[in-house]
Order: structure tokens, then sequence, then C-alpha cells
């Protein structure tokens, strides 16, 4: 793998095709997903939505769903 096929890659397409991808990478990987998904909530509620239920709310759910759609179109592996 060359240098620009690594930098048109993501991170986790790079670990995979280079070899050290097992299921305690994939557990590692998927758990930082979560974390990074959930800090996005938390963020955006503090920053923004703080007294506001339903704008919360909605807003939750749409980073939740993008969050969602970026895995299954570039992270989940057949």
């Amino acid at each position: 793998m060359n240098v620009y096929q690594m930098m048109s890659t993501s991170i986790f397409q790079t670990i995979v095709t280079m070899g050290c991808y097992d299921k305690g990478m994939k557990t590692i990987l998927l758990n930082l997903y979560v974390l990074a998904m959930v800090a996005a909530i938390f963020g955006v509620d503090f920053a923004f939505f703080r007294n506001q239920f339903w704008e919360r709310l909605a807003a939750n759910i749409g980073i939740v769903l993008v969050f969602a759609a970026f895995y299954l179109i570039f992270l989940k592996r057949p």
C-alpha cells in the first residue's frame, strides 16, 4: 500500500488492510467511536440547548442518526 492510498482511506480501513485488526482492536475502536458520539451529544447539549427540551431531543436524535449513518457507510465490515 503506497502513501497516496493510505491518505485516501480512513484510519479504520488502514488498520484493517495493514493486518493489525483483530477482535480486541475492533472493540477498542467501537468504544472510541461511541465515546466520540457521547462527547458530541454532551457538547451540543450544554453549549446550545441547555433549557430547551424538545430542541435538545431533536438535536440528540439527529447526532445519533448521523453517527449511525457514518458507521454503516464507512466503518461496517461485511
